[in-house]
């Protein structure tokens, strides 16, 4: 087997240890060896530039391509798919080499991939979220319309479901559909026409058997949640991580830190949201109207979490926000205090560990996939790193660049 030697270059392990100068070594699709003076078969060149762990987007919709009601109606069904190519391959341009689809992807986008059909990072799926009648994943407009995130299909079931039996089966039905991990809505959202993000969705009991039930399985659960009363529920259930966090008490943050659960920020979502609302697009007044409220308190929140020690993974809710500007999201947590060298680890070494993937990638060390990221200015420089971008490799193949 050949082996390949990058040289001469820095290297970010993905710990948030400091960047060091050293030698990398791979072979075969894995990391061999690390450090001074090594040797190989074939010689990359990185002088002046620096090596990263292949990075994580841990919330993205890789079949959803923005909020434009009216054109997506417009759209067949069918499109989403095609545009899920683009989408991944956006996402794989900003050295994001491992993703979790938080709602959208099947099992048959996630075989594309793992085939060589289509190009993009490794994908974990969930599918469908789980929602309670009116809750965030309920598309039901007061016209009497319907309009979903994604409308249901054999590989794709619905995920309206009220009660311990239903949600015991739906969670069932995703799994059989190939769900990795099992998403469930504990409170309202901003995009979701008729709830209140503060407010809890799913009683104690429901999401002890959904949890349960991935539990059976292997599978862990992940929690889309925006106040407290939705954070706790979800934490006492024994969710593996909080998406958005977009409300967070001491009480909340107190019981993430003592449990280990995640969080995953998003903080691109309502950032990027007003944005567009400020570009034209046409976005929902009641949405726009939570958004607005909620992303100063946003940020407080996270800020808040990172000091106390909760354990934060990077997301982006791309899809919602646009494909391909995935790592303003790291820029969105420096500002919110992380220091840079957390927001790199939470982009690596700590999405692997919540996607319980860390044996296998996250960091560079002998052993690992040979995902890798060349950058070509100091990596802490967080203000527009995708720029900075020289060459991407998946399993030492070079990608990107």
């Amino acid at each position: 087997m050949t082996r390949t030697l990058f040289h001469s270059g820095r290297v970010f392990d993905g710990t948030g240890s400091p960047i060091a100068q050293a030698d990398v070594v791979i072979e075969d699709g894995r990391i061999v060896d690390v450090g001074a003076g090594l040797d190989g078969d074939v010689g990359v060149d990185a002088s002046g530039l620096t090596l990263l762990p292949g990075l994580f987007d841990c919330h993205v919709h890789v079949t959803g391509s923005g909020l434009d009601l009216p054109t997506r109606l417009e759209q067949p069904f069918s499109y989403q798919f095609y545009a899920a190519m683009a989408n991944l391959a956006a996402t794989l341009d900003c050295g994001i080499t491992t993703a979790r689809d938080a709602e959208g992807a099947d099992l048959g986008v996630q075989l594309a991939l793992e085939r060589g059909l289509i190009q993009g990072p490794r994908l974990q799926i969930s599918i469908s979220m789980i929602s309670q009648t009116g809750g965030h994943g309920d598309g039901w407009r007061a016209s009497g319309n319907h309009f979903l995130y994604g409308l249901p299909y054999p590989g794709r079931p619905d995920g309206i479901a009220d009660g311990p039996d239903e949600v015991r089966r739906k969670v069932r039905e995703l799994l059989r559909a190939g769900a990795e991990v099992i998403k469930v809505c504990t409170t309202g959202g901003v995009l979701s026409p008729r709830d209140d993000p503060r407010h809890r969705q799913f009683s104690p009991e429901e999401l002890a058997v959904i949890v349960e039930e991935a539990a059976a399985q292997g599978r862990a659960v992940m929690a889309h949640a925006t106040s407290p009363a939705g954070v706790k529920n979800a934490v006492r259930a024994g969710a593996r991580s909080i998406e958005h966090g977009t409300i967070l008490d001491d009480a909340s943050i107190e019981m993430m830190v003592e449990a280990g659960t995640w969080l995953v920020p998003t903080l691109s979502a309502g950032h990027s949201l007003l944005a567009m609302a400020d570009q034209g697009m046409r976005i929902s007044p009641n949405a726009l109207a939570k958004a607005r409220e909620m992303t100063g308190v946003h940020r407080e929140s996270v800020a808040r979490a990172y000091a106390a020690g909760v354990k934060i993974a990077m997301g982006t809710d791309s899809g919602v926000t646009p494909h391909g500007e995935n790592l303003l999201e790291l820029r969105l947590m420096h500002e919110a205090g992380m220091k840079p060298e957390d927001v790199l680890a939470a982009a690596t070494s700590s999405s692997a560990g919540l996607l319980g993937v860390a044996d296998d990638r996250g960091t560079i060390a002998p052993g690992k996939r040979a995902d890798l990221v060349l950058v070509d200015r100091d990596p802490y420089d967080l203000a527009d790193l995708k720029s900075a971008i020289v060459a991407v490799y998946q399993d030492g193949a070079r990608v990107r660049g």
